[in-house]
């Protein structure tokens, strides 16, 4: 089975599930994998109140012993633990007779999943779409990126993040992405101190105004050996897949890859990364990486890089305009505990989106079964693109 994961689980219901499948057996794996990224996922400057009440930890179920994942799926439990306050508005059981109803939600936020989800599925009680379509879900998202982070990490695949824009301050793209490994020292995810302090006065003065922000990140994935993907068929592009996989996160209404949206504007000399012969060994490296690691659907051994543009969250203190279609009358959006920016979590959902398409690729390309024939297969491809790189770069009487 190809590597991939399934989430299942409500926002204030008793916990999220990960269910991730086509996992190589004898990777190494322990809860602290996982739990390091969850924690991550639940800091950040203009968190909500939620975060104070969730201690993200996965309980494994299935798929992992003594240390080792066994190659069956592996099953994932975070438990939340705000269940407590909410089991009567969400237990799965039917309601007791006699106990009244809870009260129904008939106020959609504009933007949210709210008013078409409840039209699609023929609700009459907008909770039973926000629980599901809640941001609560990425943490089951995070605990699969876990996963594919481990099993990358053993080939030398790093997947990175780091925000470089907030609301209305900003911070260089180009220099967010070298820097991402150093972004986590910031509260907000900025590799640049002073730059972080002027996205955290965008925080506090749009939490002053009871609203909301978005803003920018980016994804650098350093170490991925090229020709993961295909040109072959256009369902095999995995920059394609990227950008799908990334624009799947709650808010994201943008992905670029490299430069994106700015090589319409460039000519053709000033976007192509040129391929040179290094000094002294004669390999073939870039350049540059204006294409952001990828070339026909494939990449081309330079760092992947992929940027997305989050939107400001729906649920705002100073609700907005909407209907309440209990009556049909105007009416201001319901509202629940919420983020005023909640940019620095979407990057670190956004590492474990593009490392589980990675990861995809990856074990497509080298197998699946286990990990000692994915290494050996994996050895075999990049001692073999290293040989050829060296043998023509020889001097044309010491080539063999």
């Amino acid at each position: 089975m190809r590597f991939g994961f399934s989430t299942a689980g409500e926002s204030h219901g008793p916990g999220e599930v990960t269910l991730v499948h086509g996992v190589p057996a004898g990777l190494g794996l322990v809860a602290g994998d996982v739990n390091r990224d969850l924690a991550r996922r639940q800091r950040g400057y203009g968190r909500g109140g939620r975060q104070k009440i969730e201690k993200d930890e996965i309980e494994f179920l299935g798929g992992v012993r003594h240390g080792y994942t066994l190659g069956s799926p592996i099953a994932m439990l975070v438990r939340n633990q705000d269940y407590a306050n909410w089991e009567a508005r969400m237990t799965p059981d039917p309601p007791e007779e006699g106990v009244p109803p809870t009260k129904k939600v008939t106020l959609p936020r504009p933007g949210h999943a709210d008013l078409a989800g409840m039209q699609k599925y023929a609700f009459d009680d907008l909770r039973n779409v926000l629980e599901r379509s809640s941001a609560r879900e990425t943490t089951a998202r995070v605990a699969a990126g876990g996963v594919a982070k481990k099993l990358l990490a053993a080939f030398g695949i790093i997947v990175n993040s780091a925000v470089y824009r907030v609301g209305a301050a900003s911070f260089d793209k180009e220099r967010a992405a070298l820097l991402a490994a150093k972004a986590d020292d910031s509260e907000v995810r900025c590799p640049d101190e002073e730059a972080t302090e002027r996205m955290k006065a965008e925080i506090d003065a749009a939490r002053y105004a009871r609203d909301a922000l978005g803003g920018e990140f980016v994804v650098v994935a350093e170490g991925c050996p090229p020709g993961l993907g295909s040109y072959v068929d256009w369902r095999d592009k995995l920059d394609a897949k990227l950008a799908h996989a990334v624009m799947s996160i709650n808010a994201i209404k943008g992905v670029e890859i490299g430069l994106g949206f700015g090589v319409a504007s460039r000519r053709s000399s000033e976007v192509q990364d040129e391929i040179l012969l290094s000094e002294p060994d004669g390999e073939l490296v870039r350049s540059s990486n204006r294409l952001g690691g990828f070339e026909g659907g494939m990449t081309n051994g330079e760092p992947v890089v992929v940027a997305a543009a989050m939107k400001p969250i729906s649920t705002i203190a100073k609700a907005l305009r909407t209907v309440d279609l209990s009556t049909y009358e105007p009416s201001r959006a319901f509202r629940e505990r919420a983020d005023t920016a909640a940019v620095p979590a979407a990057a670190v959902i956004g590492e474990s989106m593009v490392a589980v398409v990675l990861a995809e690729a990856f074990l497509e390309k080298f197998g699946a079964d286990n990990m000692t024939d994915i290494r050996a297969s994996y050895d075999s491809y990049t001692t073999r693109l290293r040989d050829a790189s060296r043998n023509a770069s020889r001097d044309p009487e010491t080539r063999p």
